[in-house]
């Protein structure tokens, strides 16, 4: 970092083996498995009742957010095997590429939106929530000169500040 000028204090290789990070895993983990009890029983009740466009929505949603959390589960998975040794950081690195954490986003303009079930949309923004602490503690472990850069709006102290937050899950 000093290349580019820069006195900012990493703190990701601390946060992603510490106990904030068995929480984020744990909160990872268990949204993944409350998601997948609610699609397979009280979401698949509610989804054979929607209106039509709700129900295409709901079954395209329903797509995005089980691969938004695949793909988290991947990533705290791997996060997990470096940090127990179980696997170097190059061999993370190499699998790691075929994580995907950014981009599933919701269009909350969507028609049929507002007439998906409330619990639905709650694990929709649940997901996207942790998807965002996720992908900027990546950015911070695997790639901190791109974490590094500050937007022109956001001064370098508000920029940590963020990240602390998003790793320690103060969000």
């Amino acid at each position: 970092m000093s290349e580019l000028g820069l006195n900012t204090i990493s703190f990701a290789g601390h946060a992603a083996s510490s106990a904030q990070f068995r929480a984020l895993y744990s909160e990872g983990m268990s949204l993944v498995e409350e998601t997948a009890g609610y699609l397979d029983g009280q979401g698949r009740a509610a989804s054979k009742v929607l209106p039509r466009m709700a129900s295409v929505l709901y079954a395209a949603e329903s797509m995005r957010l089980t691969t938004r959390l695949m793909q988290m589960a991947s990533w705290l998975l791997l996060q997990r095997a470096v940090n127990n040794g179980e696997m170097s950081r190059d061999q993370v690195l190499a699998e790691k590429n075929k994580v995907r954490l950014d981009g599933f986003n919701v269009d909350r303009a969507a028609p049929g939106w507002n007439d998906l079930p409330e619990s639905f949309r709650d694990l929709v923004e649940r997901s996207l929530r942790l998807q965002n602490r996720v992908a900027l503690l990546d950015r911070e472990i695997y790639r901190p000169m791109e974490a590094a850069i500050v937007p022109d709006n956001q001064n370098s102290v508000k920029a940590q500040l963020t990240l602390l937050q998003t790793a320690f899950g103060n969000s």
